[in-house]
């Protein structure tokens, strides 16, 4: 019955968004989506997000001078660094490098820089995060990830570059929503959201267990705990933060 009714449901939203899967069958929405609407909405998502989960991240990010190397740098690669949403959360002097697959973020991201004089900012990459090829192994004290990894295409290679470019003993730092517990209401409205808000807003995967994924993954320790963001009437509420070390 459940099921069923997630099909009807998921039915129903598509033929609410039918232009936008018309534009996709005729190859326009993609191009738009990359371009314009997946950039403005994450701007404007920003803002929003950071008031409600301000104090979540400065607790994330609060160690994150004990990474640094021995000369006191810290070494900092963010995956899919958007419009800079976390800059002002990283302490004084960390040196970051940005890297994102989308190139179209350039202008929020240029405004973001100019407003967070107090870090470092070394270089900006178009690169997938499965694909960081052009960044030496063990070069860098911590990588950071914040709402991300839903859109990789394999978290697994995403992690396998991560600790391959980490130094021993460096961190991933994470902040991502999740699938929430499957005999919930959330889950529920999870699934039925799922295909079209995928296509929506750019690959997004509403029912990822990053969990296992970190798990599986060939960190020395692995901190971590789920939560809950108060994004009202959005199936993104459910949320893992931690921090992982090589």
């Amino acid at each position: 019955m459940a099921e069923a009714m997630v099909l009807f449901l998921r039915f129903c939203f598509q033929l609410i968004a039918l232009p936008v899967y018309l534009l996709s069958l005729l190859g326009a929405w993609e191009p738009f989506c990359k371009k314009i609407f997946f950039p403005f909405f994450m701007e404007m998502l920003t803002a929003g997000y950071n008031k409600k989960t301000a104090e979540q991240k400065r607790e994330l990010f609060r160690n994150l001078p004990e990474f640094a190397n021995s000369s006191g740098e810290l070494r900092l690669l963010e995956i899919g660094t958007g419009s800079g949403a976390n800059f002002q959360f990283y302490p004084p002097g960390c040196q970051v490098i940005c890297t994102d697959p989308n190139p179209n973020f350039h202008s929020s991201l240029s405004k973001s820089m100019a407003q967070n004089q107090h870090l470092q900012f070394k270089r900006v990459l178009v690169a997938s995060a499965e694909d960081l090829s052009k960044v030496a192994d063990s070069s860098l004290d911590v990588v950071v990830s914040t709402l991300v990894l839903c859109s990789v295409q394999s978290v697994e290679g995403v992690l396998k570059e991560v600790l391959r470019i980490l130094k021993p003993g460096g961190a991933f730092y994470f902040l991502e929503h999740e699938a929430a517990a499957h005999s919930s209401w959330d889950y529920f409205w999870q699934q039925v959201y799922f295909p079209t808000w995928k296509l929506i807003f750019d690959g997004c995967c509403l029912t990822r267990d990053f969990r296992n994924d970190l798990e599986r993954a060939k960190f020395s320790e692995v901190n971590l705990r789920h939560i809950r963001v108060p994004l009202h009437w959005t199936p993104i509420q459910s949320h893992i933060i931690g921090y992982a070390v090589k």
